[in-house]
């Protein structure tokens, strides 16, 4: 079956938003290959948006726990989104020239491909929980705890490392035969040049690189009975090939000698694109899940294994957790308990509108917003979803805003981590679909007690993708010649709303403490 997530249909469909342009110029694309679709955005050199085009698809949902994807309909939402682009910027202004192509991917995607380079698997996706007992058995150990300090990547059946221990034991014969294990922006490279490459970036989270060495973690590759030769070349993100196969450079409607940049992971080119590496400023995406992620000169890791640390270059990387429970909890609400027959996006205004009509706290209505386990800071795969302190006055507007601050409230769980490790946040940039939503951002800073800003273009990884590419095409020297995005809203906090939400928060916390040794024995 399909699980949809922040789409209306699980065939494919675009999104398409022309921009003024009144002069022939040079672009680069910026391309996100996310969970619930690839964006491809056209930004002049300036780092200015002239179009964008995305092509929307499902996740397969086969039995509980198990969540997939196609490789091949990743693969043509790639092809399609770079045509679409491209023929919006040549609508505005024909002789308009691509300069290159950037990615940004999804991370923790792993795909089994046999000699012939055909799939044995389909990309089994972060959201999949598969793995657990084998996440929950190394995490207890030594090895683990070793592995995490390594690799910078918690223990957890979102990583590669664990998904490949589960295919070890439960699908053997794939396992045997397979020539190489890959994410899916591997898939699309070999696809595109015929040969495997991986970005540091996107190998810093699979639980097998050393973030230090910058080379493949041996031990790691040992435990799960793999070698190096069965994953791709280490690349930096800014490593370039040409030479596109023929056929797909026709349907994209690009020259065959077009530089790809290979890019990095769509977390850390999230800070990038808003410009979140300096120190104190921290950068919270809320999408199909969503994370909170600070910017360091160094790996950082943590003695109790809440968050990861991640790369993005030699000399920055990115620190941070993730959620699970991001919109998809949302987009879950409103298909139970929300308005039929309306646009998702109408949808989220109304439930967004239903929420403000309840006061700040939602009168005591607490929900702990674990409905597809949970990553950071609990890294706990068994969490469940719960409403607590339910009373005769509570309707339904109640819940609805117990929960958009639920899920606020695992984000700031996360927040109080990564402070403790990176040292204090000043400012927030918020990106992704929430920043679309003012109750939504306001509500944030309220918890967080933080100024949030939130800028022109929100879909901030295509843009880290664009400036990696910059600086691949020798266009930039420095990350930090891109001219940042004009900040179009920034949201003080209140402090009334702050003090009832510690309050809420600190019984949030009690409560999961309480009841998480109940999830292990609650049905699924």
């Amino acid at each position: 079956m399909y699980f949809s997530i922040f789409v209306d249909t699980i065939v494919f469909y675009f999104i398409f938003q022309l921009y003024s342009v009144t002069t022939l110029m040079d672009y680069i694309i910026g391309v996100d290959i996310g969970t619930s679709g690839t964006k491809a955005v056209a930004f002049g050199i300036g780092g200015e948006v002239v179009a964008e085009y995305r092509i929307g698809y499902g996740i397969l949902n086969p039995q509980p726990g198990y969540f997939e994807q196609e490789p091949d309909t990743l693969y043509m939402a790639v092809i399609q989104s770079i045509a679409g682009v491209g023929q919006a910027v040549a609508h505005t202004a024909p002789g308009n020239r691509v300069l290159g192509v950037g990615f940004s991917s999804a991370m923790h995607g792993l795909i089994a491909v046999n000699e012939q380079n055909a799939p044995l698997t389909n990309c089994i996706i972060w959201a999949d929980t598969r793995s657990e007992m084998f996440a929950t058995q190394l995490k207890a150990t030594a090895a683990g705890l070793d592995i995490y300090l390594k690799t910078g990547t918690p223990i957890h059946p979102m990583s590669p490392l664990c998904k490949l221990g589960w295919m070890r034991e439960h699908l053997p014969a794939t396992f045997s035969h397979a020539h190489k294990f890959i994410s899916i922006k591997e898939y699309v490279f070999f696809k595109l040049f015929g040969r495997y490459v991986v970005d540091e970036s996107i190998a810093s989270a699979t639980g097998l690189f050393d973030s230090t060495a910058f080379d493949w973690y041996a031990p790691a590759l040992a435990l799960v009975g793999i070698s190096k030769a069965q994953l791709s070349t280490l690349v930096p993100v800014t490593h370039t090939l040409t030479g596109l196969d023929k056929q797909a450079a026709k349907v994209m409607g690009i020259p065959e000698d077009t530089p790809f940049v290979v890019g990095g992971s769509d977390g850390c080119l999230a800070n990038l694109g808003a410009h979140a590496i300096a120190p104190g400023d921290a950068a919270v995406t809320i999408g199909t899940s969503g994370a909170i992620r600070m910017a360091s000169s160094l790996p950082k890791t943590d003695s109790q294994a809440r968050t990861f640390s991640y790369v993005l270059t030699k000399d920055l990387f990115v620190l941070g957790g993730a959620v699970n429970n991001g919109g998809v909890v949302l987009s879950w609400y409103n298909d139970n308990f929300g308005v039929a027959g309306t646009t998702i996006e109408d949808a989220y205004q109304q439930l967004a509108e239903e929420a403000a009509s309840v006061p700040a706290g939602a009168e005591g209505l607490i929900f702990l917003p674990y409905l597809a386990g949970e990553r950071a800071p609990h890294w706990d795969a068994n969490a469940k979803g719960l409403f607590f302190g339910v009373q005769m006055h509570h309707r339904k507007a109640h819940f609805t805003r117990a929960v958009f601050e639920g899920i606020v409230y695992g984000m700031y769980s996360v927040g109080k981590v990564l402070e403790e490790i990176s040292g204090p946040v000043h400012v927030i940039h918020a990106n992704g679909g929430f920043a679309r939503s003012p109750m939504w951002v306001q509500l944030l800073a309220d918890v967080f007690n933080k100024q949030v800003l939130v800028k022109e273009s929100v879909e901030s990884a295509a843009k880290g993708a664009f400036m990696v590419a910059l600086k691949a095409l020798n266009r930039i020297t420095d990350f930090r010649d891109v001219l940042e995005d004009t900040v179009t809203a920034r949201y003080l906090p209140d402090l009334d709303n702050h003090q009832r939400y510690q309050e809420n928060f600190r019984l949030f916390e009690r409560l999961y403490g309480r009841v998480k040794d109940e999830f292990y024995h609650s049905p699924n």
